[in-house]
């Protein structure tokens, strides 16, 4: 157990994804339990997308929108406008509100640092919609280890230096993966899952197919528990679907 001795290891990372209302603004219970992992020692990662204000920006410009298999098909009119509200927009107004919280935060994006670099998924399929292959970890560590919050936007970018759409909640597991954290928590406009009217607390993989199966768990429901079981099959240790308070239901590995 010595090699865990050296303070280059201790450090205990949780990557946390802002999805739906939460995009809207966050409530005092978020940034008291934020701070308090903080407090733990938790070195902490934001990442985020940013659903209702692409919606609207779409409304306005006129264009039509539509998913397959839960990703928005990004058209290049529409990447343009992806780009520049998630990094224009969402992003400055949350790092905005972090920092006065007094938590100390710097918006980020695929393209500094090479944060994300990423190739297109199904160019046929979905048009401008990435898949990621290299998390510069190096950029995170540094800021991370400097007690400073990366909030990260969700877009990739080519090694040609073209903006990708990237879903939100594969970012946040690429993102965990990669710096081996501890925890990945999904925010949603949800305290986790709820079975028969009651929110659960812990669940395992087999209660999620389960429940699929059975039609408890369905519509965006279904791609968020899923890839929260890729993540625990990929090696993060815990995934937790909560609200905005950073409660809800913690999915963990069988046994």
């Amino acid at each position: 157990m010595t090699t865990f001795k050296s303070t280059h290891h201790t450090a205990r990372k949780m990557v946390i994804k802002l999805g739906g209302s939460t995009l809207e603004g966050l409530n005092e219970a978020f940034f008291r339990n934020f701070q308090a992992l903080q407090d733990e020692g938790y070195q902490l990662i934001i990442t985020h997308g940013g659903g209702p204000a692409i919606n609207r920006e779409l409304k306005k410009a006129n264009i039509e929108s539509h998913t397959v298999n839960g990703l928005r098909v990004t058209t290049a009119e529409m990447i343009e406008l992806v780009q520049s509200t998630l990094i224009g927009k969402v992003n400055p107004a949350l790092v905005h509100e972090l920092n006065a919280a007094g938590i100390t935060a710097v918006g980020l994006n695929g393209f500094d640092g090479t944060l994300l670099e990423s190739t297109y998924l199904d160019k046929d399929t979905y048009g401008f919609v990435g898949e990621v292959t290299n998390v510069n970890t190096a950029l995170l560590d540094a800021l991370t280890a400097a007690g400073i919050v990366p909030v990260v936007a969700c877009i990739g970018t080519t090694t040609e230096g073209q903006a990708l759409n990237i879903n939100g909640d594969t970012v946040a597991s690429e993102i965990a993966l990669a710096v081996k954290a501890e925890s990945l928590l999904l925010v949603t406009d949800v305290s986790g899952i709820r079975i028969h009217d009651e929110y659960q607390k812990e669940v395992t993989e087999a209660d999620i197919n389960g429940w699929i199966e059975e039609g408890h768990i369905y519509g965006g429901m279904i791609p968020k528990v899923q890839g929260a079981v890729a993540c625990l099959h990929a090696g993060i240790p815990s995934v937790q679907i909560v609200s905005d308070t950073l409660t809800g239901t913690k999915i963990k590995n069988e046994g």
